[in-house]
């Protein structure tokens, strides 16, 4: 009787398992937090990328899980990506900060193996008198490139992709 109890309490904790992360928001990553997801969580994310076939399915996911993490991270410490620089509120967000959120998030679906086709690379920035940050992505079979950038919706809405070479030259998505 006692190792049933055992085995069920091990269960327990092996699926309450949380893979925690680090945030950071505030402009240029002034403040920084940890946050978890739950193995659920993270599962219900793996169910969405098992089936993708080709590189342009898993690059479709790609840009909806990248802007998935401040929506989260919203659950447990208070952002708002929106708020003005001004403010006076630390809960703002600005590519600095959604690039090293949407990076970190990448990879750690990347180090789950949930990523078959693309990997995670480290962020990209253009533009000299007002820099804005991406995440770089590149194809495992094709020499593509890409910049995945999430600043341009609210949290939780997908991120946009671009080639690499078309978002260094500052084109932006269509409307």
């Amino acid at each position: 009787m006692h190792r049933i109890v055992f085995l069920l309490f091990l269960i327990c904790c092996v699926t309450a398992q949380a893979k925690e992360v680090k945030f950071c928001y505030y402009y240029d990553c002034a403040t920084h937090a940890s946050v978890a997801f739950s193995e659920q969580r993270l599962a219900n994310v793996a169910t969405l990328l098992k089936g993708v076939p080709e590189s342009a399915s898993e690059c479709e996911a790609i840009t909806h899980e990248a802007g998935i993490l401040p929506r989260f991270a919203e659950e447990q410490i208070r952002i708002d990506p929106s708020e003005d620089r001004d403010s006076g509120v630390d809960s703002r967000m600005d590519s600095t900060d959604q690039s090293f959120a949407a990076t970190t998030y990448l990879k750690v679906l990347e180090g789950r193996g949930l990523l078959k086709i693309h990997r995670v690379k480290s962020r990209v920035v253009h533009g000299a008198a007002k820099p804005r940050w991406g995440t770089r992505i590149s194809g495992i079979c094709t020499d593509q490139v890409v910049a995945a950038d999430s600043r341009y919706f609210p949290n939780g809405h997908h991120a946009v992709i671009l080639l690499l070479g078309a978002w260094l030259k500052g084109v932006k998505p269509n409307a």
